[in-house]
């Protein structure tokens, strides 16, 4: 009888549950800030500019500083691309071959705001298995400032004075608020961006290292570079 008890509150005894899962460490990063970016689009009066950084980094190792991250893609439309270094050349050529596509099919020039529908269009379509790019689209659209941005999933957002991406957009953006003026020309647009984007990567360490400021008027673009801190 002892034998038979002992056997049965063998067979009752609870069994052990598998220890959850353990949470990622505080350090883990996101995909989308390994290589770094920093990046701004505003609109002038009757202009547009697009400011990023050139550094290319594998998280705090810097690995170049001539990195391109703003493409254009016509005289009045540039986009930038901020998110992982393989993916920004890979979607800049798929986006030049798209817009060379349907400028033969349609016989007339992409206006900005079809190619951030086009883009929004692309990222969504790779939706599962996504470019890991926050994009900023800017333009002039029959002569008017025209700036989008959007997350990896092409979920855009349209805005009349500035749009930002990158690993330090909580410093750009302070930095364009206290800064940004309406109606600015060519001139007072290149400076705004200039301090904009060297004030905000000073506090960013995967950013940084330099920047181009490109400015699109209806006489053509202007692209300057800057010197930044090189620590």
């Amino acid at each position: 009888f002892l034998l038979f008890t002992k056997r049965l509150l063998k067979l009752r005894r609870p069994v052990p549950s598998k220890a959850p899962p353990k949470p990622l460490p505080p350090s883990a990063m996101s995909i989308l800030a390994y290589n770094g970016a920093a990046m701004i689009g505003m609109a002038g009066d009757n202009c547009v500019g697009i400011a990023a950084d050139t550094r290319l980094g594998a998280q705090a190792q810097t690995v170049a500083c001539t990195f391109q991250k703003t493409f254009k893609i016509s005289d009045t439309i540039f986009v930038g691309l901020a998110g992982l270094g393989s993916d920004v050349q890979t979607l800049s050529q798929t986006l030049k071959f798209r817009k060379n596509l349907y400028e033969l099919k349609e016989e007339r020039t992409m206006k900005p705001k079809v190619f951030s529908a086009m883009l929004s269009t692309l990222l969504y379509e790779k939706r599962f298995g996504p470019y890991f790019i926050e994009p900023i689209v800017c333009g002039l659209q029959d002569g008017v400032p025209f700036l989008s941005g959007m997350d990896l999933i092409g979920a855009p957002v349209f805005t009349d004075d500035f749009v930002v991406s990158g690993t330090c957009t909580a410093n750009l953006f302070g930095t364009c608020e206290s800064l940004y003026k309406p109606e600015q020309n060519p001139d007072e647009l290149f400076e705004t961006l200039s301090q904009c984007l060297l004030a905000s990567v000073d506090r960013d360490a995967l950013s940084g290292w330099g920047g181009v400021v490109h400015i699109i008027t209806k006489e053509g673009v202007r692209t300057r570079e800057l010197k930044g801190r090189q620590d």
